[in-house]
């Protein structure tokens, strides 16, 4: 079966985000599948997977906030910044007051610098920064600059608290809780990781492979499927007429729209019987606007 749109999946403890693709890439028979934003195998919760062309939504998806919830603890220090890692250092924590738990994770708040993981998923010279560590290669990530909306202080049970960040493109939890140890200076790593949200997708509507392999078997995966256009709602829409979809469609720019004001760098497009059609994109330069992704039905 042909299969397009995005599913909302809670990706199980154990299993890496490749593998649950992999899974359903065999699953559904469908050729373009792609997730976006890797979870850890420990992590769990929220995981988008796009399906057919909901696969060309990707890139503006990972534009989107998370938010997680963070189980750490303190006085224990991983080369991997959780308990899947080898324990580097282990500290007494008997003087650590919530107080200060709480001062230290004011400091995350807003643009903060932060280092990731040596056992991360991105990449050095083609190489997965995990990969090299493995091998027994040390290469420092590169520091780089990350948005925190909020962090906020759930539970306090010492050695053990949960903290739940809400955060932009590219942050780790587990360099948050890493971080935070340092600042403490007792150390700390993250014992359990459960991603709540991710742009318009909530834990509470996520599905667990059981429920999306019976979906498949009887033919009712639509009722968890959402549209192509659900990450894109932030966006002002445009319904365009016949010649315009035609021009659109074989990727002819457009003069700027007098229906709608300027409110941002991207419109939806949709032709007049409600297809989504296109995502345009305005060029300064031109003083146009360009389709970027096209859909076809």
């Amino acid at each position: 079966m042909s299969v397009d749109g995005i599913l909302n999946v809670n990706k199980p403890k154990g299993k890496t985000s490749y593998s649950v693709v992999a899974w359903l890439k065999r699953l559904s028979g469908e050729k373009h599948v792609g997730h976006a934003g890797t979870l850890d195998p420990l992590a769990t919760g929220v995981l988008p997977v796009c399906f057919g062309q909901s696969t060309k939504v990707i890139q503006f998806l990972m534009n989107s906030s998370k938010t997680y919830s963070a189980k750490v603890r303190l006085g224990v220090t991983t080369d991997t910044y959780d308990s899947d890692g080898k324990i580097i250092s282990s500290s007494d924590i008997t003087n650590i007051t919530r107080e200060q738990v709480e001062e230290a994770l004011a400091s995350f708040q807003g643009f903060i610098k932060q280092t990731p993981p040596v056992y991360s998923a991105l990449k050095h010279r083609g190489w997965r920064y995990y990969e090299l560590a493995r091998s027994g290669i040390s290469v420092e990530p590169k520091v780089r600059q990350v948005q925190i909306f909020s962090i906020k202080l759930m539970e306090w049970s010492p050695p053990f608290l949960v903290i739940e960040v809400k955060c932009g493109k590219g942050t780790y939890t587990r360099s948050i809780a890493h971080e935070l140890g340092q600042a403490l200076g007792c150390g700390a790593c993250v014992a359990d990781l459960v991603r709540l949200t991710y742009g318009p997708f909530h834990i509470d509507q996520a599905v667990s492979l059981l429920e999306i392999e019976t979906a498949f078997n009887t033919g009712s995966l639509t009722q968890f499927l959402f549209p192509l256009d659900a990450v894109l709602l932030s966006w002002s829409a445009l319904v365009v007429t016949e010649e315009r979809e035609f021009l659109i469609k074989n990727g002819c720019p457009l003069p700027l729209f007098e229906e709608l004001p300027f409110s941002s760098e991207y419109r939806r497009v949709y032709a007049a019987d409600g297809r989504f059609i296109a995502v345009l994109r305005f060029s300064t330069r031109t003083g146009l606007w360009h389709p970027i992704r096209i859909f076809s039905q």
